[in-house]
């Protein structure tokens, strides 16, 4: 390997390494000792930059954590879990599973979930576009549900948790419900399950429906309308519609082709 290429390799590892003066210890190897005034400046803006990147993604988190607590996450993750892309907004996928593992946050295990939850809103924004085919809906009427796919929102998921992981983020982000009746639900052990979806440009979640969940895991894995509500007796077909209709999360109607 060439010297230029050790050192752009131990300038890329400095940047991630932990703590800091073991970074300046092994970039000293290959620079001039009076680069390394730089390099800590260098440094410290990548730490800002990710703490922002994620402090974006996570907003709710941030609130649950504190400022200061997260900042210090944020660095921990930075270190431990670089970015492989140079997309610094596209970092940040796995906080779940590193809030999850991180023992100081052990008697808080619904944080996990909350991170997941955001990260899936946070997709949304950048989701493909996709217009609405008001026209149609006719088609719901006029043909048997096993004929029809459901097109659903861009960035459309539904996801379970354990948790109130949807009434904690509404109360954060939406002010309702309140954060005394969140605490109820968490002291309870209340699972729900969100459904998430970009409303126009606005990034959407709520709690599932009864009956939901399985209903919309099955459309999202392309099955029909009829074979989805096979999934599930205790969705309200007709106030789904209504809801998903209303809200911008169902936008049309395909019917299958080769259907008689």
């Amino acid at each position: 390997m060439s010297q230029l290429a050790q050192q752009q390799q131990a300038l890329l590892a400095s940047l991630f390494d932990w703590p800091p003066d073991n970074a300046i210890r092994k970039i000293a190897l290959y620079i001039d000792v009076t680069w390394t005034r730089g390099l800590k400046v260098y440094q410290s803006n990548a730490h800002v930059l990710a703490q922002r990147s994620l402090a974006a993604a996570y907003p709710v988190l941030v609130q649950l954590l504190g400022a200061d607590s997260f900042d210090a996450l944020a660095r921990d993750f930075w270190h431990r879990c670089p970015p492989t892309c140079g997309d610094v907004a596209q970092w940040g996928a796995d906080l779940d599973a590193f809030v999850r593992d991180n023992e100081q946050l052990a008697e808080e295990p619904y944080l996990a979930d909350v991170a997941s939850l955001e990260w899936a809103l946070h997709l949304c924004a950048s989701a493909a576009d996709c217009e609405v085919d008001a026209m149609s809906f006719a088609l719901l009427g006029e043909h048997d549900p096993d004929e029809l796919h459901p097109l659903l929102a861009p960035g459309a998921v539904v996801m379970s948790s354990a948790w109130p992981v949807a009434s904690i983020l509404s109360a954060h982000r939406d002010q309702h419900p309140g954060l005394d009746e969140v605490g109820q639900r968490l002291r309870a052990g209340v699972g729900e399950s969100a459904v998430v979806w970009r409303a126009g440009l606005r990034p959407t979640q709520r709690e599932a429906l009864p009956g939901e969940t399985p209903v919309l895991s099955a459309l999202l894995k392309g099955q029909t309308l009829g074979q989805a509500l096979e999934c599930s007796a205790a969705l309200d077909l007709n106030v789904w519609l209504t809801l998903a209709v209303q809200s911008g999360l169902l936008l049309g109607v395909r019917r299958t082709r080769g259907a008689p």
